[in-house]
Order: structure tokens, then C-alpha cells, then sequence
């Protein structure tokens, strides 16, 4: 019980990962505080924590404006909270900006002010990569990313390492790639392939790949992103402040949406065309090289694709319905509006 007595903070706590990773606080015996104003678009659900929703202290708050008192007092945080979308990115980059970058930088200094010192370990992205100039791709590659997105969690994670360089906070970066499973926002559009894959599997619809199918990605099952998290908020005194984690295979996209489609008895899914929007910020074929989170947290994968494509399916078949409105199952890809939102950012779009 890595964490039993420990005062754990986790922004985005509502989102899917963020829940997840409360839920396991939680049954570590974490004291645990979520960070969560549910801000539309970024994927928060108060029914993710439904099963330790009473042992959970929820602060509605854009972590940009937390007062010193929420963080005072913390052992770890794990921070979380932001936008996902590439798309929405490159359609309201300021709103990206505000949230992946602004909001961040004060955070961080009010962590700064609050708890001098504490751990916080952050959510980054292989997005600030870009196209890989090789693969497995290492810490040591190049930033080169491709949209809004990709700069701004990369300006926020430069602002996490400066400071630890400066001994303010005690920070740990890992840069996931393609997280599924339990508790994924099916109902916010354009947050990538395997939120899309999921929810037409789970409504009966077939499934396309765009492109030729053949570039590759690497899933990592939640479960696996979670204890990510924790081995690095545990860990005493990580050798890197930055890591890079992804699931255990490299499968084609054709591949992937094979195997989606076959769980739920689809029929084989179609090769279309790349739409102009997705196409300029693809990335091609991407692989994480996770050799150095092994060698110094002791982390890997565990879970494959088929057995997490049949969790997360399993999950969804019992709790659908917390998830997506079955008479909307195909929305827009625009900003979308949840009725439980408590603010709503609103930029005008990029024309």
C-alpha cells in the first residue's frame, strides 16, 4: 500500500484517467482531493468515481485558480487536467493555450507557494514528438510537434522540469501514448481513434481506418497508465524527470480496428480517405521506446490490446448508458456543450 495515509491531489480527477487513478488512491488508502471543474470538451464525468465518490474530497476549480489552502499539506499530485484534442487544438487554439498552458504555469506556482518541494507528476503527451524521425522513439528525440496541442503540453511540461531544476517542486513527466479503456469520454468527439473505435463498437457500427492503415500506434490499456503514475509518485528519487510509456505491441491501425471490430462482431472496417483536417497534423506510424522507465521505475506494460479491448467492452456493456446519449451516437466534431459543464471557455474558432 504504496500510498495508505498519504494526502494524494489529482487535477482532472473527473476525466478518464484522472478517475481511475482516484479510484486506485483510494484503495491504496489515499486521503485523495480532485481538481475537476468540468470544463466541456475535456472529457470529465462525475459517475467516473461513483465507486468512491464518498471517500473522495471533490474542489470545483480550473486548477489556474486553486487557492493555497487545496494544496497545502499535499504528499503527491498528479496532475492531469487539460484538453486532449489535436482538433479542437487547431480549431480554438487560444482555448489550448489558456488551459494546457496558462492555467498549468499557475498551478505550478501555486504549488510553488503551497507545498515547496511536493511531487507532481504530470500528464504529458508523445504529441510533442511530432513525426517520429525514428523508431521506438526515446527521450532523446527531437520536439517537433505538429498542432497547438503538441506546443502547449510541451511549454507546460518544460514549465514542470524548470522548476524542479530549481528545487521549487519535485516534478516527473510521462509522456503517454493512446490510453483506452474503462471510463473513456465517448461522448467528446475528436479526441482521437480509439474513443471513436469504442464508441461505434459499442453502438454496432462498422468501423474505418483512414488512410492506408498501415501506420502504427502502440494502445495502452489504463490500468497500465495508472500504475504508471504511481510507481512515479512513489519513486524516491527518479534518476530522469521525464519518461515516455506506452502499451506492450505495435499493431497497425488496420490492425487495431480488426480487432475492435471482431470483439463486438462487427464486419471487417473500410479504408477511406484521410479528411484534410486529420491529415495535417497525422504523425505516421509511432512506437514508444519504453527502456528507461523500465530500467529506472521498474514500470511496463502488461495488458495487450485483444484482452484490453475486451475489459474495456465489458465495462461499457453494463455502463453505456453513464456514457453516451444512444439516440446521439454519432455527434459533431465541434465543441461540445455537457450539461454538467460548471464554466465554458469560449474562443472563436481559427477560420
Amino acid at each position: 500500500m504504496r500510498y495508505e495515509g498519504k494526502r494524494a491531489i489529482v487535477t482532472g480527477g473527473l476525466g478518464f484517467i484522472g478517475s481511475n487513478l482516484v479510484i486506485e488512491l483510494v484503495r491504496e488508502g489515499a486521503q485523495v482531493i480532485v481538481i475537476d471543474n468540468l470544463i466541456a470538451g475535456c472529457g470529465g464525468n462525475p459517475y467516473n468515481i461513483a465507486p468512491v465518490r464518498s471517500r473522495v474530497r471533490i474542489v470545483d476549480a480550473d486548477v489556474g485558480e486553486v487557492t493555497p489552502d487545496v494544496i497545502a499539506g499535499s504528499d503527491v499530485i498528479f496532475n492531469l487536467a487539460g484538453e486532449i484534442s489535436h482538433i479542437h487544438s487547431m480549431q480554438f487554439p487560444e482555448r489550448d493555450l489558456q488551459l494546457n498552458t496558462i492555467s498549468q504555469l499557475r498551478f505550478l506556482l501555486t504549488c510553488c507557494e503551497a507545498a515547496p518541494g511536493v511531487r507532481v507528476v504530470y500528464a504529458g503527451t508523445r504529441q510533442v514528438y511530432g513525426a517520429p524521425k525514428y523508431l521506438p522513439v526515446d527521450e532523446a528525440h527531437a520536439f517537433q510537434p505538429v498542432d497547438f496541442n503538441g506546443v502547449h503540453k510541451l511549454a507546460a511540461t518544460m514549465y514542470h522540469l524548470m522548476l524542479s531544476r530549481l528545487g521549487r517542486i519535485d516534478a516527473v513527466v510521462i509522456r503517454l501514448t493512446n490510453v483506452y479503456g474503462p471510463r473513456m469520454a465517448l461522448d467528446v468527439v475528436c479526441q482521437g481513434f480509439l474513443s471513436t473505435y469504442i464508441r461505434r463498437m459499442m453502438l454496432g457500427q462498422p468501423l474505418e481506418v483512414f488512410g492506408d492503415g498501415l501506420q502504427l500506434r502502440d494502445p495502452m490499456y489504463v490500468t497500465d497508465a495508472v500504475e504508471a503514475f504511481l510507481i512515479a509518485g512513489a519513486a524516491r528519487k527518479p534518476e530522469a524527470r521525464s519518461y515516455n510509456a506506452g502499451g506492450s505491441e505495435a499493431l497497425s491501425l488496420k490492425k487495431i480496428a480488426a480487432i475492435v471490430a471482431k470483439t463486438a462482431g462487427l464486419p471487417e472496417p473500410s479504408i477511406v480517405p484521410f479528411p484534410p483536417d486529420r491529415k495535417t497534423i497525422d504523425i505516421g506510424s509511432y512506437r514508444t521506446d519504453n527502456r528507461r522507465i523500465h530500467r529506472e521505475l521498474g514500470w511496463k506494460p502488461i495488458v495487450g490490446f485483444k484482452d484490453g479491448i475486451c475489459r474495456t467492452s465489458e465495462y461499457f456493456k453494463t455502463e453505456f448508458d453513464h456514457y453516451l446519449d444512444r439516440n446521439n451516437g454519432n455527434p459533431a466534431c465541434r465543441m461540445p456543450e455537457h450539461s454538467g459543464a460548471r464554466r465554458r471557455l469560449r474562443y472563436s474558432p481559427v477560420p
